[in-house]
């Protein structure tokens, strides 16, 4: 046997081991100790099949999609978790799961991650490009120049937005390289 079947052989008898007994208390037996997970048994459809054996070929694809399409390939041949996540460097439990949700959802679910929730944006396109456009006119009568605060509040009052604080106006400023509080007249006009 050479090394790497031995440390296969090795993972997968020792985490049955475990699975069964617990360490130091001799040879009682524990059910309930340590997590036992069942061995996972994919098998691929032929179309799916053919679709994960192409994806490397054609060099499109995230590193993490062609290593999830590498764990599912592995584990249609028949590999057991333990010997596939030491082959592609991740956890057993990782590769359990990405066999679960292949299972449950499919291909596309398996290879590729959901949309992780997240606060959505205060401003939409269309918002960010009136209050740009503002902020590329003379500022208001009697001021020298357009400030972060004055921004957020003439965006309010001229119903461009509904209410927007200064964080995001500097934050949309920046994302346009627009610096309105350093220089009177932002966008300069062509010659005449």
């Amino acid at each position: 046997m050479s090394n790497l079947a031995l440390r296969y052989w090795y993972c997968d008898h020792m985490t049955m081991y475990l699975c069964r007994y617990l360490p130091g208390t001799g040879s009682g037996v524990n059910p309930g100790a340590v997590q036992k997970y069942h061995r996972v048994h994919v098998w691929l459809g032929k179309g799916d099949r053919q679709q994960i054996a192409g994806m490397p070929n054609r060099g499109w694809g995230s590193a993490r999609v062609l290593r999830r399409a590498l764990i599912l390939r592995q584990l249609d041949q028949g590999q057991i978790a333990v010997p596939v996540a030491l082959n592609v460097g991740m956890a057993p439990k990782t590769v359990r799961a990405i066999a679960r949700r292949y299972e449950e959802e499919g291909l596309e679910s398996a290879l590729r991650e959901k949309p992780r929730p997240g606060k959505q944006p205060v401003l939409d396109g269309r918002q960010s490009q009136r209050i740009v456009a503002m902020v590329c006119r003379p500022p208001p009568e009697g001021r020298a120049r357009w400030t972060v605060r004055l921004i957020a509040e003439k965006a309010v009052k001229r119903k461009l937005t509904p209410g927007v604080g200064r964080e995001t106006i500097r934050i949309l400023l920046q994302s346009h390289d627009l610096k309105p509080w350093r220089e009177k007249d932002v966008v300069r006009g062509g010659t005449e």
